[in-house]
């Protein structure tokens, strides 16, 4: 396929992220082309929307993002405020695509946050919502779905025949992280708030080269508060945290209460610096939370990317670091585009020490000085 077939999509949801991978895909082929092909998003009254494509797609490689996680959105049904839901943008994706009538050679689906990831065991008398999606975009002609560190990749199980690329942005965020914090791994400890985030814990501290905790929740399984079993205690496991700083890892974090919770027992354990790091920053409650943690001194910053919608009443607090990752998809598309394969793509293991040890020898010598 030629370069020149390249269009991307980037739904009303996503538009800003959508021009800054558009720069980066300049910058990389090192061009000053415009690959972003308009569309325009509307509703009737009564709340019904349709979507329409002001450009050709026919047999181009087309890429569509959307952010499904997007809150700041909303329209008036009825002469009333709505906050479009993640149903709803949803529902735009596949709008978008039954928009384009077939003409596309390719389409890919870029979900950041995956549509219903949390929703994505088989249980009794419960909806499987995030394998229906998925199905329901693989029945509709999608070639290819982009996601960004799944609650758990399992779920395209569901698509066994369809591509799911699931991209962790490990990469970019502790390129980030050691720039701005300057940390020393000697002294450094990656601890998983759950369980059920070990996985993930366990490949930053194969990035640092650096030991690994973990917190077990123990849950009141005879009570359910806002369709969860209400947290009694965090049980930590792993070595000591005295003198060391942490670095507490989690692919999402909703009210942040747990997040927080998991700070104070570090704080209470003698941690030194705590580092709190979540691909999705939700704050569905809010940030309050947050915000006292930080006065309180229980953690030193907390470091999310901007792959979902955060307002900026939040990023704009000393605590709140984002981590932009606008170039790394903007690679995945360039490569996908030119049918290359993107493993090793963000292999960087020796680039992430080379750097620290980078880092502690500044350090060292600023000491000696």
């Amino acid at each position: 396929m030629k370069n020149d077939d390249l269009r991307i999509i980037t739904l009303d949801n996503c538009t800003d992220f959508g021009i800054k991978v558009n720069k980066n895909i300049n910058k990389i082929r090192k061009n000053n082309k415009n690959y972003i092909i308009p569309v325009t998003s509307s509703r009737f009254s009564n709340g019904e929307g349709k979507v329409k494509i002001e450009a050709s797609v026919r047999d181009k490689d087309l890429y569509i993002i959307s952010d499904v996680g997007n809150y700041g959105m909303s329209y008036k049904i009825h002469g009333m405020k709505h906050i479009i839901s993640p149903d709803e943008h949803f529902q735009d994706i596949k709008r978008v695509i039954s928009a384009t009538s077939g003409h596309a050679s390719r389409i890919t689906v870029v979900m950041p946050l995956l549509y219903q990831s949390r929703q994505h065991k088989r249980k009794p008398r419960e909806s499987l919502d995030c394998a229906i999606a998925l199905q329901e975009l693989e029945q509709l002609g999608v070639n290819n779905i982009i996601t960004f560190d799944a609650h758990d990749a399992n779920v395209s199980n569901a698509i066994p025949k369809l591509p799911f690329e699931n991209i962790y942005p490990t990469h970019t965020i502790l390129n980030d992280l050691i720039d701005t914090e300057r940390i020393k791994k000697d002294n450094l400890l990656v601890v998983s708030p759950d369980m059920g985030a070990m996985e993930r814990a366990r490949y930053y501290a194969e990035m640092l080269s650096c030991d690994v905790g973990v917190f077990y929740k123990r849950r009141d399984l005879s009570k359910v508060v806002n369709g969860k079993n209400p947290i009694i205690e965090h049980v930590y496991m792993g070595c000591d945290v005295k003198n060391k700083d942490i670095i507490v890892v989690d692919d999402m974090i909703a009210s942040g209460a747990s997040m927080i919770d998991v700070a104070n027992e570090l704080k209470e354990k003698g941690a030194k610096k705590i580092y709190l790091i979540a691909t999705f920053a939700l704050l569905t409650e809010g940030p309050n939370c947050f915000v006292d943690a930080y006065k309180k001194g229980l953690f030193n910053k907390l470091y999310t990317t901007n792959l979902s919608y955060v307002p900026d009443s939040i990023k704009n607090n000393k605590w709140y670091h984002e981590v932009d990752c606008s170039n790394q998809l903007a690679l995945i598309i360039d490569k996908l585009n030119k049918r290359e394969s993107i493993n090793g793509l963000f292999d960087s293991k020796k680039e992430i020490l080379k750097k620290i040890r980078s880092v502690n020898k500044d350090e060292n010598r600023s000491i000696c000085r």
